[in-house]
């Protein structure tokens, strides 16, 4: 009986070790991804009032991947695909009640013919490349038709 006990109690602090290290593991890499997200950030809002040219890619003028594009690549060492059709077709998809800050977001006629991209900041809000160069905006603003949201990796 004292062997069965002794088994039991072994197993029991295992599995508590496990959760234990498992729970650590998630926090660290949730507080590396919101560095990551800081720095991104902090070279998008560097660019707020930027020039808006088509086919730009910084560092003056910017079209809206380009912008995309540029900041993770400035930010976080990523490289993303050029255009906002092939950012989108590129990375997981989430959805709007999972988005978080540094997604990206979709706009355009229908998944097959994105036209805009910017990144998601928070509270509702993004940060991207348009006719009125770079700015902060609502994500559900009337003049933009939300498609998707998307997850870089920055790994």
């Amino acid at each position: 009986m004292k062997k069965v006990v002794k088994t039991i109690a072994a197993l029991a602090l295992l599995v508590v070790g496990f959760f234990a290290l498992t729970m650590s593991t998630s926090t660290t890499a949730s507080a590396a991804s919101n560095k990551s997200y800081n720095q991104i950030y902090k070279v998008a809002k560097s660019h707020l009032g930027a020039r808006y040219v088509y086919g730009a890619t910084g560092p003056s003028a910017f079209d809206c991947s380009g912008f995309t594009s540029y900041i993770y690549k400035k930010g976080a060492k990523t490289t993303l695909p050029r255009t906002a059709q092939a950012q989108y077709n590129h990375y997981k998809h989430v959805s709007y009640k999972h988005i978080k800050k540094g997604d990206l977001v979709f706009f355009g006629w229908s998944k097959g013919s994105i036209s805009h991209v910017g990144m998601y900041i928070g509270k509702g809000k993004m940060i991207d490349a348009q006719n009125r160069g770079v700015v902060r905006e609502a994500v559900h603003a009337p003049w933009w038709h939300a498609v998707g949201y998307a997850r870089v990796t920055t790994d």
